[in-house]
């Protein structure tokens, strides 16, 4: 009888265990096929992506991946220039947010901050921000105007090129542009390191003030 109790507990036990692994494997691979969630530790897409933000990434934008890997089942889209993406770092595989500027084919530079795509210059206007070391400018990709911060007194790549993106391949770069490690310094992202479209910041907390919530920005779209 007690090695029957045993058998019949040890039987509940692993039952039990097995219903948490098939329970953690539909959660985390669904975050790994369907959507994702990105904390934000640095401010590389400032002022369009706080450093604390949490940010919403579909996974599903542009194709089917094996859950925890890379590899597509199925494809249906390519991220779209300005496009806000998360990808695997070329560099050193770290995951990155950044903005798509560069498509396939694309042909690139920069001249003193402003970008210059196919041969045309993007045309920028100047805003204010509160901060004196700082400036705001507007940035029309392909019609999807955004803001990006420049700093004026800080060492940065301000100019590069002509390059042209190979085929499978996109151009990064971050909304901070003259504070952003991204495309000009670690070259062409694959297209299949990339993981999906940032598309909300979901919650928000000022790291400086002891991580108090920026209830302000919660649930906004990201554009």
């Amino acid at each position: 009888m007690r090695g029957s109790g045993m058998r019949h507990r040890l039987g509940r036990l692993l039952q039990n265990s097995w219903s948490l692994l098939m329970l953690a494997v539909l959660i985390f691979g669904s975050r790994s096929v369907i959507a994702d969630w990105n904390y934000v530790p640095s401010g590389s897409m400032r002022p369009t992506i706080e450093v604390g933000d949490l940010i919403l990434v579909n996974r599903l934008a542009y194709d089917l991946k094996l859950p925890f890997t890379t590899w597509h089942l199925a494809q249906w889209a390519d991220p779209h220039r300005g496009d806000i993406v998360v990808f695997y770092s070329p560099a050193d595989g770290r995951r990155l947010v950044k903005r798509v500027v560069g498509l396939p084919g694309d042909t690139l530079a920069m001249r003193d901050d402003r970008l210059v795509i196919n041969g045309h210059t993007l045309a920028y206007l100047s805003t204010q921000e509160g901060d004196r070391a700082a400036r705001l400018a507007l940035e029309n990709l392909d019609g999807w105007v955004h803001p990006i911060r420049l700093l004026p007194e800080r060492a940065a790549m301000r100019d590069f090129g002509p390059v042209t993106v190979p085929a499978g391949h996109y151009f990064m770069m971050g909304d901070n542009r003259d504070n952003s490690a991204d495309s000009r310094y670690f070259g062409f992202v694959d297209r299949q390191a990339i993981l999906g479209h940032a598309v909300r910041v979901v919650l928000s907390f000022d790291t400086g003030r002891d991580y108090v919530p920026r209830a302000g920005r919660f649930f906004i779209a990201l554009r």
